[in-house]
């Protein structure tokens, strides 16, 4: 079967929604529903749309996102603080954004998080459209790790009930594994780093490595930590996959670097 990536730009548009619900998926998950008049035309289509979300800055100062001509204009303006976030669910009928995001002080997001109640406000710009890969597949190989996982836990809910799944999350701990909703022959091998720093280990490669892959036509999903996705790219490429056709691989971040930029081709 031939399978092709389409592209779905959407309208972009600056909105201002207001945190309805949070809850602790786990202890290093926190899930945020967000609410409010300006969600009217929020869309999305597919488990990897993900929004820019604009926080307060360090002095306190909310800088929101100006759009004009289907074009925002302050992304490099004093004061502006965003972060790309994986649309985790949206229900339309509800007007209910719900993105997940891993507990941490040590940047803008994770502190946000931590401390968000009810009524806080962010500045939400896109999804600026959607992209998804054409025709049905055998299997399905998903290996992420916690920054990626609200995007494969979205992929696999919205697979058809006879789907065959073969997911590897790594995570810190068992503390941190999720109870998913998922096909009947789904096989969820959640990996521990333990002790070991996020993006330092080889946990998804050697999961991939050592899987004997069903029979039939599959596709593998990969995200997480940009310079350990470098070896499962190669490994990929071996195993026969093609990129953006029975393959999609995307660095969320990167050890080092604040605020990466995804939608960068990287040198491999």
């Amino acid at each position: 079967m031939t399978h092709e990536r389409l592209i779905e730009m959407y309208p972009l548009k600056r909105r201002v929604l207001e945190v309805a619900d949070v809850e602790r998926v786990t202890p290093r998950m926190i899930r945020v529903h967000l609410e409010g008049p300006d969600f009217e035309g929020l869309q999305s289509d597919h488990f990897a749309d993900h929004v820019k979300l604009w926080f307060p800055n360090e002095a306190g100062e909310h800088v929101l996102p100006v759009v004009e001509d289907d074009r925002c204009l302050n992304f490099r303006a004093d004061g502006v603080v965003f972060r790309d976030y994986t649309v985790r669910a949206l229900d339309t009928e509800a007007q209910r954004l719900t993105i997940d995001f891993v507990a941490h002080d040590h940047g803008p997001a994770g502190r946000w998080a931590i401390n968000a109640e009810k009524g806080d406000q962010l500045g939400v710009l896109g999804p600026r459209g959607t992209a998804y890969i054409t025709g049905d597949f055998d299997y399905h190989v998903l290996l992420v790790d916690e920054t990626a996982l609200p995007a494969a836990a979205r992929y696999i809910e919205d697979l058809p009930e006879d789907a065959k799944v073969r997911a590897f999350f790594e995570v810190v701990d068992a503390d941190e594994e999720q109870r998913l909703k998922a096909p009947k022959d789904t096989e969820i091998t959640w990996l521990h780093r333990g002790e070991a720093q996020p993006g330092s280990t080889d946990l998804l490669l050697e999961a991939f490595r050592a899987l004997e892959l069903p029979e039939g036509d599959g596709f593998v999903y990969a995200a997480g930590e940009a310079d350990t996705l470098k070896p499962i790219r190669r490994l990929l490429k071996e195993r026969g996959f093609v990129r953006n056709e029975t393959c999609e691989v995307d660095g969320y971040w990167r050890r080092g670097t604040a605020n990466l930029d995804h939608h960068e081709e990287d040198d491999e």
